[in-house]
């Protein structure tokens, strides 16, 4: 049987002299990427660097839209009508398309970031309201996302839904990503991490932080930046994941 994954990481979170990650070698390595659009992080010249990167890679582009929200970096729980989430999520698409255009390339998928993902994935009325700024932006872009009320409502609406999974993050029994304020809820240890991805790639199911075996399966592996020296991880993830019969691939 022949197994495939996209290789994603969230990428640009930087903002100013601050840097995150190591976007030039990720840059090498993953075949799609997650942009932040500059309200949970990211600027101007950081975007501007890593789309052109990306195009001379031909990296497949993606908007990560977070909520505005530097200083927690897009993980609190803030109150957002839904007007705002509609329109702020439109500006951020409009920001990084700007830059794709820039550099003769596209904008080829959208994956909502940190809490604002969070939100998308339980509230009926968020997710509603994030796919209305995709449609008035653009009806053929691709959702990325986790099982849930964004990938229903995408696939109501018509849009093309690409599953994501993790490697370097804990799964509650419902299958949603566990909060990060709960130990465990972060996979540290390489092994496991090469382990549990194999295992959602070819039996397509993972081990809960609770024991329990579920359903699991995608077609974008995601690894985040900010996770320490995700550069390396991802570097040796990939060789792993070669070696074990699993192509390399863009999926949007």
């Amino acid at each position: 049987m022949n197994y495939t994954i996209d290789i994603n990481t969230d990428i640009g979170e930087g903002f100013g002299r601050y840097t995150v990650a190591n976007d030039e070698k990720l840059l090498d390595i993953v075949s799609s990427v997650n942009v932040a659009c500059g309200f949970h992080a990211g600027d101007p010249v950081i975007m501007n660097h890593t789309v052109k990167k990306a195009a001379q890679n031909e990296v497949a582009i993606g908007a990560h839209p977070g909520l505005a929200d530097l200083i927690g970096f897009g993980r609190r729980k803030i109150n957002v009508t839904m007007e705002e989430v509609t329109t702020n999520v439109l500006y951020q698409l409009g920001a990084l398309n700007a830059f794709t255009n820039a550099h003769n390339t596209t904008l080829r998928h959208i994956s909502p970031h940190g809490q604002l993902g969070h939100y998308c994935v339980q509230d009926q009325n968020f997710a509603k309201a994030f796919m209305e700024a995709v449609k008035q932006f653009d009806a053929s872009i691709k959702i990325v996302a986790l099982d849930g009320e964004l990938a229903e409502e995408a696939k109501k609406q018509g849009y093309n839904v690409v599953k994501q999974i993790f490697s370097d993050r804990a799964y509650n029994n419902d299958g949603t990503l566990v909060e990060r304020s709960r130990e465990g809820s972060v996979i540290t240890n390489f092994d496991e991490m090469v382990s549990r991805t194999i295992q959602m790639i070819k039996e397509k199911t993972v081990r809960t932080i609770d024991g329990k075996i579920i359903k699991m399966d995608g077609e974008i592996l995601c690894i985040h930046s900010d996770t320490a020296n995700s550069d390396i991880l991802a570097e040796q993830l990939k060789d792993e994941l070669v070696k074990n019969d699993i192509t390399i691939s863009p999926s949007t």
